[in-house]
């Protein structure tokens, strides 16, 4: 009976350390580095400290892995926008055109990519990075090192599983910004007008 109890004791201990493992950075960036492409919904609310009530669009995304971020916009005006490390670019009547970017928002964007991507080796070049969690449910939290970064951001935080679902950023000057993705469904290609808007 006590060698009985002592196996079980045992595997209860190794089920014990498995469960406390740390799912590590490494871990996260393979996880979401995987999919080819993810499609989905965004909602945005900024919030301002002089405005009572947070400024809040929604749209649609797809992230391609190796091309970058269609960003649609469609409330509360439509409107879309590409982000690749070319950098951004938006669609008028005539086509696609490259925006002008000032350094700090060229830096936001290339930011955003890096996240959405999971590439936690680029942001780990400006942030301190802390991982919690576990592969089903984890919380990224970015500390900016970089003193470009320090004047725009405070901390960022990140959270998801199979995909990021949740971006929050606190700005230096007070602002804050929530970013929910929803319905995030992965897939293995692009259509054939999404490759298109991503690489022409």
């Amino acid at each position: 009976m006590r060698r009985v109890s002592t196996i079980w004791l045992a595997l209860v201990l190794l089920a014990a350390a498995t469960a406390a493992r740390a799912f590590d950075l490494q871990e996260l960036q393979a996880q979401l580095s995987e999919p080819a492409v993810i499609r989905g919904e965004f909602r945005q609310e900024k919030h301002l400290r002089a405005l009572p009530q947070p400024l809040v669009s929604q749209g649609r995304f797809v992230l391609a892995r190796d091309q970058g971020l269609l960003w649609l916009l469609r409330q509360p005006l439509q409107q879309d926008y590409r982000i690749t490390d070319a950098g951004v670019a938006r669609r008028n009547a005539d086509g696609w055109h490259m925006t002008d970017q000032q350094r700090a928002a060229a830096q936001h964007n290339r930011l955003f990519l890096a996240v959405l991507r999971g590439d936690s080796s680029a942001l780990a070049r400006d942030f301190d990075l802390q991982l919690s969690g576990t592969a089903e449910r984890w919380q990224l939290a970015l500390t900016p090192r970089a003193a470009l970064l320090r004047q725009i951001f405070t901390q960022i935080l990140i959270s998801g599983g199979a995909t990021p679902d949740r971006i929050e950023l606190y700005e230096a000057q007070g602002d804050s910004t929530l970013l929910t993705l929803e319905n995030s469904r992965v897939d293995d290609q692009l259509s054939a007008d999404e490759h298109h808007d991503l690489t022409h």
